[in-house]
Formats: C-alpha cells, sequence, structure tokens
C-alpha cells in the first residue's frame, strides 16, 4: 500500500526520484499515467493489468466507457525506474499535470499520485473542509 506525501524535485531531464518506501514495489516496472484532477497516476505494473481488466469489462456500448479509457489508455507511459530509483515522466503527461520543477509525490492506497505542488496545496485545502464533513454515506463501515 502506498502512504505518505514527499516532495522531490524534477530535474531539467524530466526524471523524478522515487520515495525509497515506494522502490520495491515499483523496481520491477510502473506505468505512468494521466490522473483526475490533472494528476499523474503511477501504478505497478501489476496493478495497472489489474486496472485495465476492469476496464475491459465495460461495455463496449458505453460512449463514457469508452471516452474514459481512451483517455486513460492514450497517455499511459511504461517504465522502469534506474539504479538510482529515478523515473523519467513523459512531456506531454508532464505538461498535462502542468509539472515543473516542484512536485508533490502522494500515497493514494494501490496506486501513487504525482502532483504540481502548488495544484495539491490548493487541492488540498479546498478539501479538507469537505474531509471533515464526510459522512458515513460516502465510505459507509469507515468511521
Amino acid at each position: 500500500m502506498f502512504l505518505g506525501t514527499y516532495t522531490p524535485r524534477l530535474d531539467e531531464k524530466g526524471r523524478l526520484i522515487l520515495p525509497a518506501k515506494y522502490r520495491d514495489e515499483l523496481e520491477a516496472g510502473l506505468v505512468l499515467t494521466r490522473g483526475q484532477e490533472r494528476c499523474i497516476y503511477v501504478f505497478s505494473a501489476g496493478e495497472f493489468e489489474r486496472v485495465h481488466e476492469q476496464m475491459r469489462s465495460a461495455p463496449l456500448s458505453s460512449r463514457q466507457a469508452r471516452d474514459y479509457i481512451r483517455v486513460f489508455l492514450s497517455g499511459a507511459s511504461d517504465e522502469v525506474p534506474d539504479k538510482q530509483g529515478r523515473i523519467t515522466i513523459p512531456p506531454a503527461l508532464r505538461t498535462y499535470a502542468g509539472l515543473d520543477r516542484d512536485v508533490t509525490v502522494i500515497g493514494a492506497g494501490t496506486r501513487v499520485e504525482i502532483w504540481d505542488t502548488a495544484a495539491w496545496d490548493k487541492y488540498l485545502e479546498d478539501q479538507e473542509n469537505a474531509f471533515s464533513e464526510t459522512d458515513e454515506d460516502v465510505l459507509p463501515g469507515i468511521f
């Protein structure tokens, strides 16, 4: 499970050093793709296969499912971290997420998310009030 918040920096080649806590899970390979709210989702290769299998069960007749799958998969890039734990974020994904030098990497359970730091700070500020007001209907049985 991916947990925590980290603030590495992108280098001039668009490379990011993965947090040490995530490296074992991702060392065999990972997939980067467009995430919702303009972040980048990072899945282990195995988790990405599982997500893709779920997508394959969506009805081909559903326009919304086709649109989502196209956007999700067309932006995907498979990567293998180097010996220093670095991955290269493709230019198209950096542009999509508005990434410059300062990024925030968060653990989101089964995936990692890479955010522009300013965008993450604003998102978190906006969501903290809603977090306090979340009721059991949204997450039944949690509290």
